[in-house]
């Protein structure tokens, strides 16, 4: 299926690795151009370079920002230009108790995995909006919805991304704009291998094995495995594209079945 986005100019935040790449990757291939986002000027090279030599033979730029800093978010923004899709992936994960969550830790989950997402959208929305055509997508987590006990700054922020994107998208009554969500499950990523491969040295393991024992603690699981970033990507796609003008206002899982109840 031809998404028809070719033409189209997508910036997605936090995408130098992990779902994020994946998901420049997913809208490189659909014939967009796209704007990769790092907080390192080397990272962000290195992966405008990879995703140069994948082939896509679209237009592929990179800038480098931190966007828990309201400066560094405008400004990136403003040099940007006009943008059709903006994907809301950054995020920061960690298992920690929660007695041991201190403020500054909340504060800095919210700066990163939920501002962000309201500078982006603040400043691209309006211009969407005003140009008759748009998408806004933002990646949120099965954790949002069954928060867990042990990450609960993390779910508690992705929880927010899905009131985030529901009342945004209630700005676009009437429009051909759309703002939706991805719940996603359970993801092999980048960060997420680094995790499991910390704990394998740490424990004298195999990083296959940890993984596997990862695996078999998700009893809810159906797919019984970690999801593929590309795997997710598709779906963000889908989203970014013209063909999904009948979704707006959505929360749409991803999660291999993870998520027992109804949503």
């Amino acid at each position: 299926m031809d998404l028809e986005l070719a033409g189209r100019k997508a910036f997605i935040s936090g995408s130098t690795r992990g779902i994020g790449y994946a998901v420049a990757q997913a809208l490189a291939a659909e014939g967009a151009d796209v704007v990769l986002h790092g907080r390192s000027g080397a990272g962000v090279r290195a992966a405008v370079t990879r995703l140069e030599a994948e082939g896509h033979g679209v237009a592929v730029s990179g800038v480098a920002a931190d966007f828990a800093d309201p400066g560094q978010a405008r400004d990136a923004v403003a040099s940007l230009g006009p943008v059709d899709v903006l994907v809301n992936n950054l995020g920061v994960f960690e298992v920690r108790p929660f007695a041991e969550i201190a403020d500054e830790d909340w504060h800095r989950f919210f700066d990163v995995n939920v501002m962000s997402a309201v500078r982006l959208s603040r400043q691209l929305l309006p211009a969407m909006l005003a140009d008759g055509w748009g998408r806004i997508v933002f990646v949120s987590s099965e954790a949002g919805v069954d928060v867990p006990a042990d990450m609960l700054h993390y779910g508690v922020s992705k929880a927010a991304l899905l009131a985030l994107s529901n009342g945004l998208a209630k700005l676009t009554r009437g429009t051909a704009v759309t703002v939706n969500a991805i719940v996603g499950g359970p993801t092999y990523s980048d960060g997420v291998a680094q995790a499991v491969r910390g704990i394998a040295d740490a424990r004298g393991l195999a990083e296959a094995d940890v993984k596997a024992a990862v695996v078999a603690g998700n009893t809810t699981s159906l797919v019984q495995r970690f999801l593929e970033p590309a795997e997710l990507a598709g779906l963000v796609a889908y989203l970014a594209s013209p063909r999904s003008a009948a979704v707006n206002g959505s929360a749409l899982r991803a999660d291999g079945g993870t998520l027992t109840q109804v949503h």
